[in-house]
């Protein structure tokens, strides 16, 4: 069976659906088996993608008119379709008429789009990793301060003697409540827990 969806960005959009409800029907979809949504592509929450993946079985065929109106993002679209091959439901895209995974043509290129995707998300990390070693040769380190410099912790503790708040002293010093949590409980300070 053939299974439309299609999106429109915002109610106004009625030339946009009119035309993808027309080229489905026209590619064989009965109007029946049509899920829409009227959502931005980057929202996931999508209610009528979820129905129309919901309804798929096994041996359908999910139609869109182009890929823009299923995906978000190449990963999404690629996840969506992984998604859909593990199902054993096909997937074709109108307007791009290679993008078939019942043909070859199709199958060949959702692998050279999962191939570029897993390069684009390889170099991603890579140059994270360059950020983080650049910023440890200029002396920086990522997270938070694992504790409290010794002459601040002097006067934290005085503070917090003399009946300050954890929540005063944390703005009156800089530091993150955490740390200083942390850095108590490492130095055994058994005061007021406030």
């Amino acid at each position: 069976m053939l299974v439309g969806y299609m999106r429109v960005s915002s109610e106004n959009d009625r030339q946009s659906k009119a035309l993808q409800r027309d080229a489905l029907i026209a590619a064989g979809v009965d109007a029946r088996h049509l899920f829409e949504d009227k959502a931005s592509g980057a929202r996931d929450d999508r209610p009528g993608l979820k129905s129309c993946l919901d309804f798929l079985k096994s041996g359908d065929t999910l139609v869109v008119w182009k890929l823009d109106r299923l995906g978000r993002s190449l990963p999404h679209l690629l996840d969506v379709v992984a998604g859909l091959r593990d199902a054993g439901v096909a997937f074709r895209s109108l307007t791009e008429g290679i993008m078939d995974t019942n043909t070859p043509h199709g199958e060949l290129l959702f692998h050279i789009f999962g191939a570029l995707a897993q390069y684009e998300r390889a170099l991603t990390r890579e140059r994270i990793q360059a950020g983080i070693v650049s910023a440890r040769r200029r002396g920086r380190h990522g997270g938070r301060p694992r504790a409290i410099e010794p002459e601040k912790l002097e006067a934290v503790v005085a503070a917090l003697n003399a009946s300050a708040s954890k929540a005063a002293v944390c703005r009156a010093f800089g530091v993150a409540r955490s740390t200083l949590i942390d850095t108590l409980a490492r130095t055994g300070w058994t005061g007021s827990s406030r």
